[in-house]
């Protein structure tokens, strides 16, 4: 049972910063009237460690017109981007193979997955972001950059929009080893791969990754010959 005390203590991420400064975390969705039909009705914080799980509830008028109390968890971890880098003379693409714990904790075999580079948006515009992570992860410096769309990748339960783009490289812009940043706990493998075998990993289940599996089809239909 909670005390009046615990009821009344700040709250961090809410009332006080939390462990990363932040503060309002309870705010965000609550000013939402571009959708009549929706009215939200509360907003709370259930986990804020390293990104920020919401329970909110709202009034939603069915196609019918009745109304309805609903309540839905929302995961927030920023926006991200993600890009596949390509050598159209050599028929190859660049990317990372990394540990990725909740894929292994759901069945994959090893948790290894082969992806397109990635990383959140961390205040950055889109296309910054990406040139970080490409420098980072992949130790390309990208110049000439495509974007392609942008996709929510789990629009269930997550808010995440992810901003994909492409972009050629050749050895010349392959200014360092990539590998990620150390200091974040990233461990990157590099990958140059013919694309005819980026494809067939596709098929064998060697690629699982669906920001991956869209950016290398995309490819196939606008970059290596159809």
């Amino acid at each position: 049972m909670t005390t009046l005390e615990e009821q009344t203590a700040p709250r961090p991420g809410v009332d006080v910063p939390d462990s990363r400064g932040r503060i309002g975390l309870d705010q965000v969705g609550r000013d939402l009237d571009r959708n009549p039909d929706v009215v939200v009705r509360d907003v709370e914080v259930t986990s804020d460690g390293w990104h920020v799980l919401r329970r909110t509830t709202f009034d939603y008028r069915r196609a019918d017109g009745t109304w309805t109390t609903q309540q839905r968890e929302t995961y927030d971890r920023g926006n991200g981007a993600t890009i596949l880098l390509y050598d159209l003379a050599a028929q190859t693409v660049l990317l990372t193979r990394q540990l990725r714990y909740p894929a292994y904790v759901n069945d994959h075999p090893d948790g290894m997955l082969v992806e397109a580079a990635a990383g959140l948006l961390d205040d950055d515009a889109p296309d910054v972001a990406i040139r970080r992570e490409a420098a980072e992860e992949l130790g390309v410096e990208v110049g000439e950059l495509t974007h392609v769309f942008d996709l929510y990748m789990s629009p269930g339960s997550v808010t995440e929009r992810l901003h994909f783009y492409v972009a050629p490289f050749t050895a010349d812009t392959r200014t360092g080893e990539g590998g990620g940043v150390v200091e974040e706990g990233e461990d990157i493998e590099v990958l140059a791969l013919p694309f005819a075998r980026a494809l067939e990993m596709i098929e064998s289940g060697e690629i699982v990754d669906g920001k991956t599996v869209i950016l290398l089809q995309w490819a196939q239909l606008n970059l290596f010959g159809g």
